[in-house]
């Protein structure tokens, strides 16, 4: 059986590789080829702030009597590390590869610590207070549309 710690978890490294990828062709000087990667950090690092806002989040509240927890903490950082990858594409739209680097190192110790929380205790939580409806809620993150 899947578990929201392991689906999720998995999508934090799909998430990880497109942000290394697009580091890694900001430092070689491949603009192009990092504009598309960041294109797909973003794209999915916000799938992945819905699956968890629209459906998993919720239903932890739900089930739990209470949204001042750690999922308002996440909710939080969501927004923090929205602001930083917003900061990201300004730099790479202004070919500047030291602000890119820099701007690139907070968010990727922010994403780790974030991501270390996350997998560490709210995923856990969620599969012990969820338990005997993941495969449903996974099924509902997955149809997860970050666009709408």
């Amino acid at each position: 059986m899947n578990t929201i710690s392991s689906y999720l978890g998995s999508d934090h490294t799909r998430c990880d590789q497109y942000f290394i990828q697009a580091e890694t062709q900001v430092s070689n000087g491949t603009w192009d080829q990092a504009e598309t990667s960041l294109a797909q950090f973003i794209e999915a690092l916000e799938h992945h702030f819905a699956m968890e806002e629209r459906v998993m989040f919720p239903e932890f509240e739900q089930a739990t009597g209470s949204s001042a927890g750690p999922t308002a903490v996440m909710r939080m950082e969501h927004e923090q590390l929205r602001a930083i990858s917003a900061l990201l594409r300004e730099a790479l739209t202004a070919r500047d590869a030291d602000s890119y680097l820099g701007h690139s190192e907070t968010l990727n110790t922010m994403m780790q610590q974030h991501n270390m929380k996350e997998e560490s205790i709210l995923y856990l939580m969620a599969d012990r207070v969820l338990a005997g409806r993941q495969e449903e809620i996974i099924g509902a993150m997955t149809g997860v549309d970050a666009t709408a």
